[in-house]
């Protein structure tokens, strides 16, 4: 068996979740499936560490896909084309893209819709992409693999997609995330908080992920709470215009830092070290901050909707991330009541054992070797 691989997302030090979704499962398959060769299929230069796997090889496609019209000249024609003189039996596209001009089995991954629920913050030109092609990828697609329930049940919400065709694998974490000793959280908080307890947002930093308004609670909390900063550690992405306004804004902007995209030890030191995650997004198929805070066992406030309290389950506390006074009213609740926090990461030590990198790259073995033999 010949499986293609899109792994245009692997981008040393600029992977983000679908990048690392990618990583992931990659490092797993050909264990998994011992009888493959794999092309591993990028748009740029890439690290040759990625395919030193002896069945692995890789292979640069042009164009590099930076716009939409590049996304369509690679999917259209560069990919297809290498697929044809590779003579692959299947494709593997774990970003939610697929080649429409290809007739091997196709197997693709969709992370979320979030272009349909919040259309106005994408750009305009990408977001014609999506509504265009999204469902073209769908109907195409032999076999779909979702991360969330929440996803599953959105695609064929939305587009009337038969549910026995999609599966679930679900994301899991690095084992670098653990929880960290009291002397090491104390260097952290040192280095990035002037030796405080600090709430920590995770994630890039665009209107989806609720920035604006968190820093709005942030001031909210801190009108009657202690003096815990905010340190928010992620990119920042298009359409920030409403972040900047409100640190500006804040009365307590001193107390908030932006430290930018970070390298994944760093997030491993900053997440273990706080003393919550708070994760307000309006939208998320995942939301693998949660679980990454689960394992480094600090509690979590984080939004009651889309697929964040599947992932949650009982390990997090739960608030309206279109509220404010919600979100403030969860920092409060977390630092005044006694025990909160402790039943929190012990919810999480539970919740936290159903996700794993080896359950989803067995799911996205299986959906391979599905759509080969039919």
């Amino acid at each position: 068996m010949r499986i293609a691989v899109n792994t245009r997302l692997l981008l040393p030090g600029k992977m983000e979740g679908v990048g690392y979704f990618t990583r992931e499962i990659c490092q797993r398959l050909p264990d998994l499936l011992p009888e493959a060769e794999f092309l591993y299929c990028f748009d740029r230069p890439f690290d040759p560490a990625v395919t030193a796997h002896p069945r692995v090889t890789g292979r640069v496609i042009f164009p590099p896909t930076r716009d939409p019209l590049l996304w369509r000249a690679w999917f259209d024609y560069g990919l297809p084309r290498a697929m044809r003189q590779w003579k692959a039996d299947v494709l593997f596209s774990p970003d939610g893209y697929c080649t429409l001009r290809s007739a091997a089995p196709q197997v693709m991954v969709t992370h979320d819709l979030a272009f349909l629920h919040y259309p106005d913050q994408v750009p305009r030109r990408v977001q014609r992409y999506y509504e265009t092609y999204v469902p073209r990828f769908l109907a195409r697609a032999d076999r779909i693999v979702t991360v969330s329930n929440y996803v599953r049940e959105d695609i064929h919400r939305w587009y009337g997609t038969d549910p026995g065709k999609i599966v679930v694998a679900a994301n899991g974490v690095s084992p670098d995330f653990r929880p960290l000793s009291p002397a090491e959280r104390g260097l952290v908080r040192d280095e990035y908080a002037e030796g405080r307890p600090y709430f920590f947002y995770l994630g890039s930093v665009h209107p989806r992920k609720n920035i604006a308004r968190l820093i709005r609670a942030y001031d909210r909390f801190r009108g009657s709470g202690p003096a815990f900063p905010l340190v928010l550690g992620g990119r920042l992405a298009w359409q920030s215009a409403d972040v900047r306004q409100a640190h500006e804004g804040s009365a307590n902007r001193t107390d908030i830092r932006f430290l930018g995209y970070l390298p994944q030890e760093e997030v491993v030191r900053l997440l273990g070290a706080a003393y919550a995650l708070v994760y307000p997004s309006l939208s998320e198929g995942f939301g693998v901050p949660l679980l990454e805070a689960m394992h480094v066992e600090v509690p979590i406030i984080t939004s009651d909707r889309s697929s964040l309290p599947e992932v949650g389950g009982q390990a997090a506390l739960y608030v309206d991330p279109e509220s404010e006074e919600s979100m403030a009213a969860g920092m409060h609740r977390l630092v005044n009541t006694p025990g909160l926090a402790g039943d929190l990461i012990a919810e999480g030590r539970l919740q936290r054992h159903r996700f794993g990198w080896d359950g989803a790259a067995a799911v996205v073995a299986a959906a391979i070797r599905s759509v080969v033999a039919s």
